[in-house]
């Protein structure tokens, strides 16, 4: 506890388009109105009506002393953002007024193992220019360590509170060599008010992101079909339609790799067309009531053949539960990585305050946990997988996929690594 706002202050400290001016006495109100209806949201919502036995009205004033304290409204976010971490809770978070600056920061990573990775770099990016690679080991980010337990508090420093015009790197390529970077990011300014053509040009882009997060799969024969999720967004008959394709193959292997979540709907209509009967994923445990969760299964269309499901560190919350049903019925083989045991049930609030300007912000409150039929939840334990298969440091800078290779091959079918890798990358677009 109590690690995120030095870590939010020190991911502002670096950023030039953010205001780290002293607060205007507007300004603090406008912390204190967040504040006040940020935890009130949580007070009336929050799934636990104990709060995990939290004194929240006496942290609620704790918080509001510090605001007043505060030098900057970066430290005035943190604080509030502070707060709701005491819930220690993977989907109760502030979602703070916009920032009309993005960041492009030229690279990904993700956790493999215990260990951060960089899985992505941008050509012509100033990661690239600056000697960053796939495969390079990512020891710290600012200063922090690069782990298991601190990626999501990182992540959601660096790409949601504080976009960052730089930031410092410590990183170990793969040859052992040590790496003191730092890099810059591309920074672009968007529109600080909404007009007919913003809103247009974000319709166009929520199509294609919603494009991006539909189901794919690849058929290799009546041997094996791959069904890649990104997101659990589809629903009934899209769903059946996918795995009416399934039926005709021996194998299926679901991948839920690097998949957040999405709709508990969703999940319901994916494990239905895996069972021939009626299965209970666990109980809905919320503020006021505790309901069975029970899958509908498909008696007459079910997939019946062999199921293999990838998991990774950033498979969370819907695909985390889809994968635990798989496993504790036995229904199949669940391999990869170890995931990330965020797994509840959040529901999003959106204020708007002030007059010229109006400021808009919210905050995910979580509203249910689902405890699994062995009676425990996997938030902060995830699931354990039948198999443990990683990529190595070598694979990620050579761009190979061992991992969805290796469970083809279980199918009886060949896949080489680089093949693997290539499988669902979109296709470059033609002019």
């Amino acid at each position: 506890m109590g690690k995120l706002l030095p870590l939010l202050v020190a991911m502002i400290a670096l950023t030039s388009f953010a205001q780290a001016t002293q607060l205007s006495r507007r300004d603090r109100e406008l912390a204190e109105t967040m504040l006040s209806n940020i935890s009130s949201d949580v007070h009336k919502y929050y799934f636990d009506a104990k709060l995990h036995g939290l004194d929240w009205d006496a942290l609620v004033r704790e918080t509001k002393q510090n605001i007043d304290k505060a030098p900057d409204e970066a430290t005035a976010v943190g604080e509030i953002e502070a707060l709701l971490e005491r819930l220690n809770d993977s989907h109760t978070s502030f979602i703070p007024p916009g920032n009309v600056y993005t960041a492009n920061y030229g690279w990904e990573f993700k956790i493999i193992g215990n260990r951060g990775f960089v899985t992505e770099v941008s050509p012509g990016s100033d990661a690239e220019s600056k000697g960053m690679r796939p495969g390079d080991e990512l020891l710290t980010i600012n200063g922090f360590a690069v782990d298991r337990a601190g990626v999501p508090m990182l992540k959601k420093a660096l790409y949601g509170f504080f976009q960052s015009k730089s930031v410092d790197l410590e990183l170990r390529n793969p040859t052992g060599k040590l790496l003191h970077l730092t890099v810059a990011s591309e920074v672009k300014r968007g529109p600080e008010f909404e007009t007919s053509w913003n809103l247009n040009q974000q319709r166009i882009a929520n199509q294609k992101a919603w494009d991006r997060e539909k189901a794919k799969y690849k058929e290799f024969g009546p041997e094996l079909m791959i069904l890649r999720v990104p997101a659990f967004l589809q629903t009934d008959l899209d769903v059946d339609a996918l795995f009416r394709r399934a039926r005709n193959h021996r194998t299926l292997i679901v991948d839920l790799r690097g998949t957040p979540g999405g709709r508990i709907d969703s999940v319901h209509d994916y494990l239905g067309d895996i069972f021939d009967h009626d299965v209970k994923i666990g109980d809905s445990v919320k503020r006021d009531k505790v309901a069975p969760m029970i899958v509908k299964g498909s008696r007459r269309g079910a997939f019946s053949g062999d199921l293999i499901v990838l998991v990774d560190s950033e498979t969370a919350s819907a695909g985390e539960i889809f994968a635990r049903v798989v496993q504790v019925q036995e229904r199949g083989t669940i391999l990869g990585d170890h995931s990330s045991g965020r797994t509840m049930e959040s529901r999003l609030f959106i204020h708007i305050t002030g007059g010229n300007p109006v400021y808009t912000y919210g905050d995910s409150v979580t509203v249910a946990d689902t405890v699994m039929t062995d009676g425990k939840s996997l938030e902060h334990i995830g699931v354990a997988p039948d198999r443990m298969s990683l990529p190595s440091a070598d694979d990620l800078a050579a761009g190979r996929d061992p991992v969805l290779a290796y469970a083809a091959g279980l199918a009886g079918v060949t896949l080489s690594a680089e093949d693997a890798a290539r499988l669902f990358q979109p296709a470059t677009p033609t002019e």
